[in-house]
């Protein structure tokens, strides 16, 4: 795959799909970029654009984005179920190929340095780009969200790593970093019990002594009338998807509530489906596709299709570019 990057942005608009379009062109419009997908969640009032090329076509796109952003996402009229501090809420970099993960840390400082200088937009660092330990973590940097971002960006220590001590009037504050592979993945209950939902995501995240490597938020969807644990998998070779959710049916059945489904938000490696393929013995000389969706299909997984795995959707993208 040579030297490429993913990016990941995460943007405050689920809702308004002119607008969301518009992100999403953004990219499109970049030359040497392919978008891979693209999520939206109206409840969460986020999108999710996932992408990938030579670091400098992706800044360039990425670049673009926070410019819409900016641009068409008003964060004092915004309100979701998801936690945010900014129009562009979070812009992870993900070596792939050959870049190595220091590549990534440089490019996340030099964009980070960028858009504050453009935009005049405090810029915060996290994971492998953080400059203090308790950066590391994107949910403390986040915890104020947008309503109190003046207030602890005022506080002793509360300065961001580039751009202005004080927050963009509509667009807040982005956080920039580099990062491993992440598996965005929400399971739905089949029960608007949200305080359970809350009961199981505090049960399972690793912070309160649950799964290792695993982040996890209790959430109500109005859409759907249901309650929803929602999770970020750091590292699925040490949690594997199977694992959680195994661990949320267990702790659901036992306040006598089923699974309903689950989403992934972006893709997931294609080992995080052969990992769950192994787990419940399907055989090994099937198709590999037909592989991936027994696995989909024990984890409810809504939508399947193979292209869900990051490395078939390159290569779906490869062809589709002629390269």
């Amino acid at each position: 795959m040579s030297r490429l990057v993913e990016c990941v942005p995460n943007v405050s608009e689920g809702r308004r799909r002119d607008v969301i379009d518009t992100l999403a062109a953004a990219v499109t419009a970049s030359p040497g970029v392919a978008l891979l997908d693209r999520t939206s969640d109206p409840d969460h009032n986020r999108s999710v654009l996932t992408f990938a090329g030579e670091p400098e076509a992706v800044t360039t796109a990425i670049e673009a984005v926070v410019a819409a952003a900016i641009e068409h996402i008003d964060l004092r009229s915004h309100t979701g179920q998801h936690p945010r501090m900014g129009a562009v809420d979070v812009v992870p970099f993900v070596p792939l190929g050959d870049t190595t993960m220091a590549e990534c840390v440089a490019l996340a400082c030099a964009f980070g340095a960028r858009i504050a200088e453009r935009f005049e937009l405090p810029v915060y660092l996290y994971a492998e780009a953080a400059t203090r330990p308790e950066r590391r973590l994107l949910s403390d940097i986040r915890r104020p969200q947008f309503e109190g971002l003046a207030e602890a960006m005022a506080a002793p220590g509360g300065e961001p790593d580039f751009g202005p001590r004080r927050p963009h009037p509509s667009a807040g504050a982005t956080v920039v970093g580099a990062r491993p592979f992440l598996i965005a993945w929400n399971i739905e209950l089949a029960s608007a019990d949200v305080a359970l939902a809350k009961r199981i995501a505090k049960a399972i995240r690793e912070r309160d002594g649950g799964l290792p490597r695993v982040q996890a938020l209790g959430l109500y969807l109005e859409e759907s009338g249901h309650a929803q644990v929602s999770m970020n998998l750091l590292d699925f070779r040490i949690t594997p998807l199977w694992r959680v959710w195994d661990a949320v049916a267990e702790l659901a059945a036992g306040a006598g509530v089923e699974l309903l489904d689950s989403e992934l938000i972006g893709l997931a490696p294609l080992a995080a489906f052969t990992q769950t393929a192994d787990h419940i013995a399907i055989e090994d000389d099937l198709p590999l596709e037909a592989r991936m969706a027994r696995a989909a299909s024990y984890l409810r997984l809504r939508d399947f299709v193979p292209t869900m795995a990051l490395e078939l959707r390159l290569a779906a993208a490869g062809q589709a570019s002629g390269s």
